[in-house]
């Protein structure tokens, strides 16, 4: 089997928690992206690298760079300035949304991101869907 990862979109994951990692991975990779993953706002701006990114998945609480001051910092980076920022998090008060949006998170899911929302945004958004 040949690695075609680099004709798939690429969606960075940021999030603390391995476990959730894990599951934002597995659903992500089901649609056919490539992922790649940090622990921290800080570590996904350090990683991100030179291949684009066509969306971002951003936990809230996180050591180092929570996800509001990454989705800032991203807004500000060459490269990320422009893509999607999908803020998930436990936090479910609408001041945690408006927080998000004034960061400049694109959209806000709550934990755990249910299967058939995190596809529908996948399919949305992904760059390879032809008409």
């Amino acid at each position: 089997m040949t690695d075609n990862s680099e004709n798939r979109p690429l969606a960075l994951i940021i999030d603390d928690a391995s476990t959730v990692r894990m599951y934002h991975r597995k659903l992500v990779e089901d649609q056919g992206w490539t992922v790649l993953e940090a622990e921290n706002g800080m570590e996904a701006l350090e990683r991100f690298g030179d291949r684009p990114v066509h969306l971002m998945l951003v936990d809230v609480n996180m050591p180092i760079m929570d996800g509001y001051s990454f989705i800032a910092a991203a807004r500000a980076t060459p490269g990320l300035a422009h893509v999607p920022a999908v803020m998930i998090s436990t936090e479910s008060q609408l001041i945690d949304r408006d927080k998000a949006y004034a960061a400049g998170a694109n959209h806000y899911l709550v934990k755990p991101a249910l299967p058939p929302e995190l596809s529908q945004l996948l399919t949305l958004l992904s760059p390879e869907v032809s008409a």
